[in-house]
């Protein structure tokens, strides 16, 4: 029954009967209800950890239920920064385009929610990409602003995401496959799954018509998730299966723990890629502030535009600055000591680019480059006509033959591996001998049959009158390098070659008191061998008899003792191998110190331009120093922490040296499987001579152990000298300032490899001219991988897109970043002459 109200003049209610009363209080009471329920029902679903100003993903009751279970359990959502506009140029785009804009809106915990503070809304349409707020530092530079582009913070939204749903690994494929149907509506950049280039140079299937075998990025499979621990600097790789396996089966907390191991060494290790990092901790400085915010400031000027020229000089497309500065040579003073074979650098780096041979193809693969290369790619044929009677080279048509002969072992190099194998079986070539040194290696073709017993050669040759022997070495797919025995020490270690291999190599161990000799003996492992194949050991003519009889006087009294002397009845050549001493006793004993010991002050590890010393150093005795005791064999040595890396000194990471050196391989394997070999779009199988261009202790090269790859592991003057470590492992590598050219030809590699380089060769010389010289070793359709900061990685994908270069992969996150680029045939029309490349 309703209740009534009855009017009187005065305004006032007249007080209702006691049942209109009883009845009106019912009704209250009702409303209050309802008003409490609707209330409560408001309140409720609000559910932690999503955002109420997004979309919400059409689930089923199951999804929905485990949604919230899920969100009971967890703690507080891990922060995503998510920036409008992303950082300068096309940084990310990559990265943003493989993302479906309707699942990144459900995936992201916004900063405002985070704080229950209401998140303004933007109107946004179906098709289109989300926006987001600025990054801070940035809000005050609108020119900055204006060219920035949307982006998506790719392994935060996911990581996100699963964190809030119980999926399956079907859903997560369905997720990623949702992911890569994004298309990049920029032609002429790189599109969502890493792929370069204009609309016209990609096919209908989406492959671009240059290499239709190449991969596309996996992006699921690349920087799902980072870890934020303090002092972590570097970009790291987790596979989406992995956080997808665990489902909700473990708490979040474990799931966290799960992405940190995959990405770095966990605990105490966590500084592992920040070599500076322990020293202030979690902590950053003023300078480092206030350079960031400089440099920040300087990108986001008006970009450099660069006029690119073809270098025009006498070499051509073989140009080597440092070995073509004719300059240089023309001043010499003598070339008594092969001083004009030296590197004679420029005083500033060639910014020009070498043009490419007249029909230059795509380079044969591996193994079948082996036995053949195209012609127009190296087209010399002195070679041809010196050495073919020699079964050296041939030219077959379109292509250049090698028969697997040499010098010294017409009939085969593999013949002649083995017969040295079967004559002095302690050198167990693939076992106790793994790395050797190859001096006068022609083109190669021992080192390039060594492969097949498990063994890395380091060639050398130089650049002289037998033109392109290195430069054949390297097409065929076999290591090599140009350089000369002169005045100078070779840029290696001491103590770190297992062999020493000199088949007819022409030079002149005798003369000068053994100078040349005495650096095979700075280099060669106490109880490596020396194996000699030169005509004074079987030859009979006066000039031979003299060098052998020289040659046998100055080996005994370096200590080193005759192994064997032989004959090859199939070659018809001799061969002498000597094995150095393993203790200092022979040297003490020697009634004439000639050669004479070393003084104490010099360092046998010291080898970047410092001049060769007649002298030998002692073997170490010290169960603890390097060179006391052989490594252990191959393929155990790859692994196993050296037996001289303290824990008592520390590493280069600031952890003990085992901590430092097992950090480093864990991580490297890590980043290896779950990015590099299936996530950055390679074909691996176009891959085969490879450059880490900074390596610390040859992590990078470990974990491509079982690729069909050789890595020349290149440690910078100005980092740690870790070099014995890679050769310790059964590596190889070799010293360099990166602010000069690199001693081998044009087109030598397939993929070069940069963690952290540019910005460390940025404090003392420009970056442009590395860029330059990286265009100039990287063979067409190489790739390269750089990691380093922001600002760096926008200068360098800058350069490299003004070079027509395809940007496959960007990422970017916490001032770090990756990219993947591909370079193209493209060369300038326009020359550029160097005075000091010109023979005049």
């Amino acid at each position: 029954m309703q209740g009534k109200y009855v009017r009187i003049d005065n305004n006032r209610r007249q007080p209702p009967t006691s049942n209109n009363y009883y009845s009106t209080v019912t009704i209250v009471v009702f409303v209050a209800l309802c008003l409490v329920g609707v209330w409560m029902m408001t309140s409720s679903s609000n559910i932690p950890g999503q955002n109420v100003d997004m979309p919400v993903q059409e689930t089923d009751k199951n999804d929905v239920k485990d949604q919230v279970i899920d969100s009971s359990k967890s703690s507080t959502p891990k922060q995503v920064d998510i920036i409008q506009g992303g950082l300068a140029g096309d940084a990310n785009k990559s990265i943003e385009d493989t993302i479906n804009p309707q699942e990144a809106n459900n995936s992201i915990v916004s900063k405002d929610h985070k704080e229950n503070k209401p998140k303004e809304t933007y109107p946004q349409k179906h098709d289109e990409k989300p926006t987001y707020m600025p990054k801070p530092k940035l809000e005050n530079n609108p020119q900055e602003k204006a060219k920035e582009k949307p982006v998506e913070d790719y392994a935060s939204s996911i990581e996100a995401q699963y964190r809030k749903e119980d999926v399956d690994s079907k859903h997560v494929d369905e997720k990623v496959n949702q992911f890569g149907k994004q298309k990049n509506p920029n032609v002429g950049q790189a599109n969502a799954m890493g792929q370069g280039g204009s609309k016209n140079n990609i096919s209908e299937d989406g492959k671009p018509i240059s290499d239709q075998n190449e991969k596309k990025p996996d992006f699921a499979e690349i920087n799902k998730t980072l870890d934020d621990k303090p002092g972590d600097s570097r970009v790291e790789e987790v596979s989406e299966g992995q956080v997808a396996k665990k489902g909700v089966e473990k708490d979040n907390m474990e799931v966290k723990n799960q992405s940190s191991s995959e990405n770095f060494p966990s605990g105490a290790q966590a500084e592992l890629t920040n070599e500076t990092s322990t020293e202030n901790g979690s902590w950053s400085t003023q300078a480092v502030e206030s350079k960031n915010e400089k440099d920040t400031q300087e990108s986001a000027k008006e970009p450099v535009v660069f006029n690119w020229k073809s270098c025009n000089v006498t070499a051509g497309p073989d140009f080597i600055p440092c070995l073509d500065n004719w300059r240089a040579i023309k001043n010499l003073r003598s070339n008594k000591h092969y001083e004009h074979r030296e590197r004679h650098c420029p005083e500033e780096p060639p910014t020009c680019l070498v043009p490419l041979p007249k029909g230059y193809k795509r380079p044969i693969e591996w193994p079948k480059s082996r036995e053949k290369i195209w012609y127009s790619n190296v087209p010399h044929t002195k070679l041809v006509e010196y050495k073919g009677h020699q079964n050296w080279v041939k030219v077959d048509g379109q292509y250049i033959i090698f028969p697997g002969g040499g010098t010294q072992f017409k009939h085969g190099a593999l013949h002649y591996i083995n017969f040295i194998n079967e004559n002095v079986p302690d050198i167990a070539w693939g076992k106790r001998s793994r790395v050797i040194l190859d001096v006068g290696c022609g083109v190669a073709s021992f080192g390039g049959f060594l492969f097949d017993r498990d063994v890395l050669a380091m060639s050398l040759a130089p650049k002289d009158e037998h033109e392109a022997q290195v430069q054949f070495a390297l097409e065929r797919g076999i290591p090599a390098i140009s350089a000369v025995m002169g005045t100078l020490r070779l840029p290696f270690p001491s103590k770190v070659f297992d062999v020493v291999h000199c088949a007819r190599c022409r030079v002149p161990w005798h003369i000068e008191g053994g100078k040349l000799l005495l650096e095979l003996n700075r280099l060669l492992r106490p109880g490596g061998y020396f194996v000699w194949s030169a005509t004074p050991i079987y030859q009979k003519k006066p000039e031979d008899k003299e060098i052998w009889k020289a040659m046998s006087k100055l080996l005994e009294t370096m200590c080193w003792e005759i192994v064997t002397k032989f004959k090859d009845r199939v070659n018809g050549v001799g061969l002498a191998i000597y094995r150095k001493p393993t203790n200092n006793t022979c040297y003490e004993k020697r009634s004439m110190q000639e050669p004479p010991m070393c003084e104490a002050s010099d360092d046998p590890n010291a080898a970047w331009n410092v001049p060769l010393q007649t002298c030998m150093h002692k073997v170490p005795v010290d169960s603890l120093e390097r060179g006391s005791r052989w490594p252990e064999q191959w393929p155990s040595r790859l692994d196993n922490t050296p037996y001289w890396m303290l824990g008592s000194e520390m590493g280069v990471y600031g952890k003990p040296q085992p901590e430092d050196f097992v950090a480093d391989y864990e991580h490297w394997k890590r980043v290896v499987s779950k990015s590099y070999i299936n996530g950055m779009g390679i074909n691996w199988e176009t891959v085969r001579n490879v450059m880490d261009m900074r390596a610390i202790y040859g992590g990078f090269a470990a974990a491509l152990k079982d690729m069909n790859v050789w890595v020349m592991n290149v440690v910078p003057i100005d980092s740690a000298d870790v070099l014995p470590v890679i050769y310790e492992r059964g590596l190889f590598g070799i010293y360099h300032d990166w602010c000069q050219s690199f001693s081998t030809y044009p087109r030598s590699y397939d993929l070069l490899h940069a963690d952290h380089l540019f910005s460390m060769i940025k404090q003392k010389c420009k970056i442009v001219p590395l860029v330059v010289e990286v265009d100039r070793i990287l063979r067409p359709e190489g790739k390269l991988i750089v990691r380093d900061t922001t600002e760096i990685m926008r200068e360098v994908e800058n350069i490299l897109r003004s070079m027509q270069w395809e940007i496959r992969m960007t990422y970017n996150k916490d001032n770090e970043g990756l990219l993947s680029a591909q370079k193209t045939m493209w060369r300038p029309k326009e020359a550029e002459m160097l005075d000091y490349a010109i023979i005049t």
